[in-house]
């Protein structure tokens, strides 16, 4: 069977479980796509059930459990950090201290409790690794280096909140630290905050807004806010940050200096949050940069894996790409807390011996991070049946062909297929999918369909083979976390007014594929191969033949404020809540026009067995 190794992360955000077999990662998930609650923390014990499942083990089988972070570490962290703010911290000191002294400071042992829980056998050894390690066995140990610079870039672990590690064979050896409170993801979630947005998960919003302002307040930022030194080292100015002693992330001090409060969330924006976003952005990218440059020089390594919340930033990502600081560049598609138990035990594995298979094999080690939840033909076809729902079901190469021309014109389709994606990111498994030509794609997807901002971009998929036809990209983009500029054959002469601002910008149609377009012409692309989703790049390949074009429109197949579908009953209850043209799931079909009409009172989820 192999030595099997279950990684968790939990209590945070993001919980996951992973399983890892022999060091090759079989099963990962996050506990949100099964209790769909957004980005949650509690003890992912439905992810662990898919994980032992999906292995065909129980816990009885698994030989060592790995933790994501130290807590006792994090604990020292938490009291130091509230010592050093007194009195101002007290308010806050008093409202985490019971958490922490009933059960946080023994999160193993609430671990060790949890899974006891999920059943009768003996729970294995759990191994504590550190936060960062995690990040950085994540970026490394999956890559497809035989060795390589790691960096890791997030808020904080238990101190770290930046580490420079040297990845050779099995090992990872750190070279520097940066501790906390001085952290970039920190900086980058306080603009989070003042902007209106909510932090650990607005940060993508924030990234989406830059390109429509300028960065008139990068000056201020690096005066008063951050000190970079010229190999990427940093420290933050405390005195304006907030985060220290309470609740909040800014206070006095950003209002001073940016000119009023922070933006209600839900407010409209105005130029001065555009003007911050694109501020923030560029001083991340500038130490980013520095960071990666840095990571050249003390390696000497030719190649770079990126992992912790940070490398979450495909913009800084794409900058570091066009620098040619290093001949190809690797992101961790689990950037976040989630492929923290990923990376925790992948150690373990590690240190038991166990091969990097995957480097004998080409390629990385991560399935394509298709690693979750899959459902046969079989399983979907009782669910419709049980549903009571038409649909016609097709063969692989006919849906594949069906869907492409219903694409054409102009129709939007949910695109339910294979294994369940790992990371936040919908990589045409979990995907709703459009044309990138029209014009009207983007405003129609946001408000239509994603019920969301107007000025959120969509990303293309691209058949590999074709990317440098449409963008300026020199590697794979397999995971969607670098951002290119579109090819210049491929843009569009404007005449954008000069007076055109803000969101006034959207209506400017850039280039060929206006859909995928931003404002600043740049794009967050995926490279798409036969190896890597078989079903999505017969979709694109066929998509090609029809239209001329080799990219679509992805997005993940969720709404607001919602985890992304994991099962029939989520993708069939969102295509029927929203303006999706047509489902597909498996080799099966359906048009919304066939549908009875929905049920608009009440939740039906619990309404349908699913077994």
């Amino acid at each position: 069977m192999g030595k099997l190794v279950l990684g968790l992360s939990a209590y945070y955000h993001d919980s996951a479980a992973v399983l890892v077999r022999d060091g090759t990662p079989i099963a990962a998930a996050q506990e949100e796509r099964f209790t769909r609650k957004r980005h949650d923390p509690a003890f992912p014990a439905e992810a662990v059930r898919y994980c032992l499942a999906e292995g065909g083990v129980t816990l009885r089988d698994v030989d060592a459990v790995a933790y994501y972070e130290d807590p006792e570490l994090k604990f020292g962290r938490v009291l130091t950090s509230f010592a050093g703010s007194a009195p101002f911290s007290l308010e806050a000191f008093t409202r985490v201290l019971p958490e922490w002294m009933s059960w946080k400071r023994d999160t193993v042992g609430e671990v060790r409790r949890s899974l006891a829980a999920l059943g009768s056998a003996e729970v294995p050894e759990i191994n504590v690794r550190r936060h960062h390690e995690s990040h950085a066995a994540s970026a490394f140990l999956p890559s497809p280096y035989e060795s390589a610079a790691v960096l890791c870039i997030d808020g904080v672990g238990e101190w770290a909140t930046t580490t420079l590690w040297h990845g050779r064979g099995s090992e990872l050896r750190q070279v520097a630290e940066i501790r906390y409170p001085h952290s970039l993801g920190m900086l980058y979630s306080a603009f989070t905050y003042f902007c209106g947005f909510k932090v650990d998960s607005g940060e993508y919003k924030l990234m989406g807004l830059a390109p429509y302002g300028v960065p008139r307040y990068a000056d201020v930022i690096r005066q008063h806010l951050i000190d970079v030194k010229d190999d990427g080292s940093f420290r933050l100015n405390m005195r304006n940050f907030e985060f220290l002693r309470g609740r909040v992330m800014t206070g006095r001090g950003f209002e001073r200096l940016f000119g009023g409060p922070r933006r209600e969330p839900e407010s409209p924006l105005t130029e001065r949050e555009f003007d911050l976003a694109a501020s923030v952005q560029l001083v991340t990218e500038e130490v980013v940069t520095r960071l990666a440059r840095t990571a050249r020089e003390l390696t000497g390594e030719t190649n770079l894996c990126l992992a912790g919340g940070v490398a979450l930033n495909c913009v800084a990502n794409g900058k570091v790409v066009r620098e040619r600081l290093f001949d190809s560049v690797w992101v961790q598609p689990a950037a976040g807390d989630a492929g923290g138990a990923l990376g925790a035990a992948l150690i373990v594995a590690a240190e038991s011996g166990a091969p990097r298979a995957h480097l004998a094999e080409g390629g990385d080690g991560m399935s394509s991070a298709l690693l979750g939840p899959a459902f046969d033909d079989e399983e979907i076809a009782r669910f419709l049946d049980d549903l009571g729902v038409p649909y016609t079901r097709l063969a692989e190469d006919a849906i594949a062909k069906h869907v492409a021309e219903e694409l054409a014109t102009g129709k939007i389709v949910g695109w339910f297929q294979g294994r369940m994606e790992f990371g936040p990111r919908a990589l045409g498994a979990r995907s709703i999918i459009g044309d990138p030509r029209d014009v009207d794609m983007q405003s129609t997807m946001n408000l239509k369909i994603k019920f969301r901002e107007s000025f959120r971009p969509f990303a293309p998929s691209v058949l590999a083979e074709d990317v440098e036809e449409y963008f300026d990209l020199a590697q794979e983009s397999p995971y969607m976390l670098i951002v290119a500029p579109v090819a210049d054959r491929q843009r569009r002469e404007v005449s954008e007014s000069a007076t055109a601002t803000g969101l006034d910008r959207l209506k400017v149609h850039r280039s060929t594929i206006p859909a995928v377009t931003h404002v600043d012409h740049s794009a967050r692309v995926q490279t798409v191969t036969a190896r890597s989703n078989p079903a999505y790049h017969r979709l694109l390949t066929s998509f090609k033949q029809i239209t001329g074009c080799p990219v679509l429109v992805n997005t993940s197949f969720n709404v607001r404020g919602e985890p992304i579908v994991a099962t029939p009953h989520d993708a069939y209850q969102c295509f029927m809540r929203t303006n999706i043209d047509l489902l597909a799931m498996g080799n099966f079909l359906l048009h919304k026009a066939d549908q009875p009409a929905w049920r608009e009172q009440g939740d039906w989820r619990d309404e349908i067995a699913l077994d």
